[in-house]
């Protein structure tokens, strides 16, 4: 059974750095597409950045430019680099892994700013 297992959140001021990590555990094959949503107390949940197989990113316009998302293949890891983070990027991130009939997600991983 494949599980997605999050790490690196924390509390941090405004204007510092967080760096996520998403790891699979078990086999996991053809995998499409990896992505980062957040979801703040009381809102939606909401893509934060996409990474495709083929290494193509799309990125939530609130995050366009202080935020990076890369991938390893060989480990089935996906990365967010985020910088000059603000109060307002206070949320729950998840990861998720999509592939051909199967969509996977974390536990999520709580980032705090503080002002």
């Amino acid at each position: 059974q494949v599980q997605l297992v999050e790490s690196g959140g924390g509390l941090v001021q405004a204007g510092g750095s967080l760096r996520l990590s998403c790891a699979a555990s078990g086999s996991i094959f053809g995998i499409n597409a990896m992505g980062w949503y957040r979801q703040a107390p009381g809102k939606q949940r909401d893509l934060v950045a996409v990474i495709t197989s083929g290494g193509s990113t799309n990125y939530a316009d609130s995050v366009e430019g202080r935020i990076n998302i890369s991938r390893d293949n060989a480990k089935n890891t996906v990365f967010l680099q985020m910088n000059s983070l603000k109060p307002e990027d206070t949320a729950v991130y998840y990861c998720t892994f999509t592939g051909w009939g199967y969509d996977y997600w974390g536990q999520g991983t709580q980032v705090t700013v503080s002002s």
